[in-house]
């Protein structure tokens, strides 16, 4: 199977399109990444404060059973809408990212707190609600990574 494309002028081809597909997404992924997360969090926030409207909001409600929902859920709403500015903005981002760290264990309540609400079957089978709050180990995961790069740090495509 030698020839044009197997051999090595087919490995030279195929390695220039890697280099310039990975040096353009080191180039770009953080910034989609932090302004799509950014989206996530002001979208999800801005649905909270439109009573009905957050697929969330009645796990909220029956979480945080201890305070009011009647100002809780609006105060929640604007947390997440100014994470979701100050990462689409890319301002204030150690601010935005220790809001962010903030929030993220309250997410985390109803595993506790509403285990019936969160588990068909603990510790593996989860409802829909638990799946929503167990993608959160995502936003976690990209804020670590935004977090990485506060004080000027990018990716590196080609490390030496």
């Amino acid at each position: 199977m030698d020839g044009p494309l197997f051999g090595k002028e087919f490995q030279s081809r195929f390695d220039q399109i890697d280099k310039r597909i990975t040096f353009w997404m080191a180039r770009y992924g953080l910034a989609i990444m932090r302004i799509g997360l950014g989206i996530v969090f002001f979208w999800f926030g801005a649905l909270k404060l439109f009573p009905g409207l957050s697929p969330a909001e009645e796990l909220v409600r029956n979480t945080t059973y201890f305070v009011n929902p009647n100002w809780f859920i609006p105060v929640l709403a604007l947390w997440e809408m100014a994470i979701g500015l100050g990462l689409m903005l890319g301002r204030f981002l150690r601010l935005t990212l220790l809001l962010l760290f903030l929030q993220m264990p309250g997410t985390a309540l109803p595993l506790v707190v509403l285990p019936e609400a969160v588990w068909t079957q603990i510790p593996y089978g989860l409802t829909l609600e638990g799946q929503y709050i167990i993608k959160n180990l995502v936003l976690i995961g990209a804020g670590l990574v935004l977090g990485g790069t506060v004080r000027g740090g990018r990716l590196e495509p080609e490390p030496s």
